[in-house]
């Protein structure tokens, strides 16, 4: 019997800062990564679009015979995920979320930035998970228009000067950062694509502020999850994992992305979907 994949998709390119982790913690497993580019930018559009798109990759990957799924979209988890659950409740699904439980165990300040799509900060979830720590820290929350879409461009171009200039834009709004008191000593990425412009992002707020994202977080989540599967129904590989790259859009994007920031050379195929 093949082994069967997890399936992981987001928007864009985003998610492969989550397939790193999930690699990372389960390099002996196969994965089929989808980005849905086509119809992107998740972040920015309104609910139902998000909605439908999710529901339409989540049953190509359920067509796929996948073991689990990961929705490497915080913008997609928040949106869509319950729903999900109880239209695929045989699948172990795992979603993401700003590390705000995290975040505010490291804060030594109790004053932490939270960067997310407007989508993200909306949602009712995101809203529920503010509410369970409001009492523990203080959040400053950003959103950050055009930045998942500037990083999906840099990945094949190079050129991260926009990248840099939004970063800057959106930490200059957010306050002071630092150790001091009533300063912001602790950045939460509320978006699976901005881990990948982290290096930016620590060169404007300096070597003493906290990055977290969750990358981690969901990678090991998956593995108890995917461990709880009966092994003589879905054998495990026993080698190294393969990867299997999709998209809805452009394949140079994704192709690139996978090779500057995970070292893949997978071709990447088109998805009609």
């Amino acid at each position: 019997m093949t082994a069967q994949a997890i399936g992981v998709f987001d928007s864009g390119i985003g998610g492969l800062s989550i397939l790193q982790a999930l690699r990372a913690e389960l390099p002996h497993e196969h994965f089929i990564y989808i980005s849905d580019s086509g119809h992107a930018p998740y972040g920015e559009r309104d609910e139902a679009h998000v909605l439908a798109r999710s529901r339409a990759i989540v049953s190509h990957l359920v067509s796929q015979n996948v073991k689990a799924l990961v929705i490497a979209c915080n913008t997609a988890t928040a949106a869509t995920i319950h729903l999900l659950r109880t239209e695929h409740p045989e699948l172990p699904l795992i979603g993401v979320e700003p590390a705000l439980k995290p975040a505010v165990a490291l804060s030594k300040t109790g004053r932490i930035g939270v960067m997310a799509t407007r989508s993200t900060l909306a949602s009712a979830k995101f809203q529920a998970l503010l509410d369970s720590q409001a009492e523990r820290a203080t959040f400053v929350v950003q959103p950050c228009d055009g930045l998942a879409d500037a990083i999906e461009r840099s990945a094949e171009t190079g050129d991260f000067t926009k990248n840099i200039a939004l970063c800057a834009r959106y930490t200059g709004a957010m306050g002071l950062f630092g150790t001091e008191k009533d300063q912001i000593d602790t950045l939460v990425l509320g978006c699976t694509h901005y881990p990948f412009a982290s290096a930016h992002l620590r060169a404007l707020l300096g070597p003493e502020v906290q990055i977290v994202d969750n990358g981690i977080a969901v990678a090991r989540q998956t593995k108890r999850l995917v461990q709880t599967v009966p092994t003589e129904v879905l054998p495990a590989p026993s080698a190294e994992g393969q990867v299997s790259l999709f998209t809805t859009g452009q394949p140079q994007t994704l192709q690139a992305a996978a090779g500057r920031w995970l070292g893949l050379s997978a071709a990447v195929k088109k998805l009609s979907i």
